[in-house]
């Protein structure tokens, strides 16, 4: 299935997923906060694992800041688990097994490496806040892209 590129502006892709701990996050559920969305390839390599560290690191000014930290990949919660308690991480990792979330979102993609092609998860994060419409009553979720290698958003 290929993924479409959201852009600034656009309404988030809701999601209910499997998270570290044996818990579920959803995004209707954190209405009212800024959500920092990080699609990272996978658990433990060297990558993502600075990625994530360096996120843990500043936990305490995202929370000051009423944002959270979600870090999505196709691992299973199982494996964000250990992955957490090797390297003492501090965000929320939730699984996207059947990468419906990273389609969504359109970070699920083909790539390439030693001429072999496969499907992939790429690096992007996403900045998630809830606005109030001032053309529609009620609120909505509306994002902000930041992709790895891009020097500015919007």
């Amino acid at each position: 299935m290929a993924s479409r590129e959201l852009k600034t502006g656009d309404k988030a892709p809701s999601f209910t997923l499997p998270a570290d701990g044996g818990s579920k996050v959803s995004l209707a559920e954190l209405k009212g906060k800024s959500v920092v969305l990080y699609f990272y390839p996978k658990d433990d390599t060297s990558g993502c694992t600075a990625e994530a560290i360096a996120f843990s690191k500043d936990s305490k000014a995202f929370k000051a800041a009423g944002t959270v930290v979600v870090g999505v990949s196709k691992d299973s919660a199982a494996s964000h688990d250990k992955f957490k308690a090797k390297y003492d991480l501090s965000v929320t990792l939730v699984a996207d097994e059947e990468t419906k979330t990273a389609e969504a979102y359109g970070v699920w993609v083909e790539k390439s490496m030693y001429g072999r092609r496969y499907m992939g998860m790429e690096r992007a994060t996403f900045l998630v806040f809830h606005q109030t419409g001032t053309r529609h009553s009620g609120r909505k979720s509306l994002i902000l892209s930041l992709k790895l290698g891009e020097s500015r958003v919007g």
